[in-house]
């Protein structure tokens, strides 16, 4: 690589690295909380939220890369136009097309990285976080019993536990109320407990101190009371049914088995559903070899101006065609619209747009898509900004006097 080379790659890594470690703080940020309340209410580990956010953290980067990929190009050309080192080396011969090498390195390596997030590993992923969903919701990730609360282990057995301390190694203040196979109801009373393992994975021992158990059959006259010292009150473990395999949705599939699918479902919907997921995949990331042009385009402001409208606008087309992308899909899963058409006619109206931004700023003399589209939104704002009242009655009196 030449030095020119070397130092577009720099101006570019830095604000891309920062991009996509800055999303996907914010969308963890975002969920989060919502996975806390969730393990919460659950009753589950706290160690289960980083194992569920380690699993959605290829989907983050799924949607940060492309931002990322834009926004290090559009910044990169805008420090070089601020410092006029891109009047510098377009006076020595440089054009536009030259200096979207690097960029375009950058969109390749990109662009593969995110094929595999996309069509690999993030479905896998995604099957991951719901099996951790699930066990958390069945209780089989060991659900931790509430203090001061009923907790119910399966159907025949209810604990509650008035303190706990040591984390969980001493408890106290217990009740236990369970019912055996023969139908014998037992019920216990203790000042301390401890929960201990034993050789059956489906068993666990609960030794009790100082307490008092109860027991009653139906043949009984009386029930049985015993005080005791030491008891230990064997727990069976409930059983859980088995998670659902691979594959209960589209985006659990990968490219290939959705590829498969498509051709080979049993039904036609399911055809359609798993070739609108296969597009909006593919054109996801084709889009990413368009986003070094539109990055160069948003970058260079116009002369004499300081504007970040670029960076604005940049992110607001992104996000938006992402959107439409999503709505695509959805209408093509319905089978409204055939899938291909679904997804690559917006994917042609955003490329077209693309290059003739990229056509004009490097092409055209004088050419600048962000000035133009600047002038237009400001237009825009000085028309709804006059018919507000307050400007209105302002206008008057100015008028007036």
């Amino acid at each position: 690589m030449k030095s020119i080379d070397r130092y577009m790659a720099r101006l570019i890594a830095v604000p891309l690295f920062s991009t996509l470690i800055i999303s996907a703080m914010l969308l963890i940020l975002d969920r989060i909380r919502r996975l806390f309340d969730f393990v919460a209410t659950e009753g589950g580990p706290v160690s289960v939220v980083w194992r569920m956010l380690a699993n959605l953290l290829p989907e983050y980067l799924g949607l940060g890369i492309p931002i990322g990929l834009m926004l290090g190009v559009l910044l990169a050309f805008r420090r070089l136009a601020a410092n006029s080192e891109l009047d510098v080396l377009r006076g020595v011969g440089m054009s536009y097309n030259r200096l979207l090498r690097v960029p375009m390195m950058y969109a390749i390596v990109l662009a593969a990285l995110n094929l595999a997030i996309v069509g690999y590993v993030q479905p896998i992923a995604r099957y991951y976080y719901e099996g951790l969903r699930f066990e958390l919701r069945t209780g089989a990730l060991g659900a931790s019993i509430k203090v001061g609360e009923f907790t119910h282990l399966g159907d025949k057995m209810t604990i509650r536990i008035e303190q706990s301390r040591d984390k969980g190694r001493d408890l106290s203040g217990i009740f236990v109320q369970a019912k055996t196979a023969k139908g014998d109801s037992i019920g216990v009373t203790a000042e301390h407990g401890e929960f201990l393992a034993t050789d059956d994975p489906n068993t666990i021992i609960f030794r009790l101190t100082n307490g008092t158990l109860i027991h009653d059959r139906p043949e009984f006259k009386t029930p049985r009371v015993l005080t005791f010292s030491n008891h230990d009150l064997p727990i069976p473990l409930p059983k859980y049914e088995n998670f659902r395999t691979r594959g209960g949705r589209n985006l659990e599939y990968t490219l290939p088995e959705l590829a498969k699918t498509g051709q080979t479902g049993a039904t036609e919907k399911e055809r359609d559903s798993s070739r609108a997921e296969f597009h909006f995949r593919l054109a996801e990331v084709a889009t990413m070899f368009l986003l070094p042009m539109l990055g160069l385009a948003l970058g260079v402001p116009p002369k004499r101006s300081n504007s970040g409208f670029g960076v604005f606008f940049g992110i607001v087309m992104l996000v938006t065609y992402h959107k439409v992308n999503e709505y695509a899909a959805a209408i093509g899963e319905l089978g409204r619209i055939d899938p291909l058409i679904a997804l690559w006619v917006p994917f042609g109206v955003f490329a077209g747009l693309v290059l003739w931004m990229y056509y004009t700023i490097a092409y055209v003399p004088g050419g600048q898509p962000i000035g133009a589209i600047e002038r237009a939104f400001s237009k825009a704002a000085s028309a709804v900004t006059n018919r507000l009242p307050g400007r209105r009655r302002k206008r008057a009196a100015e008028q007036g006097a």
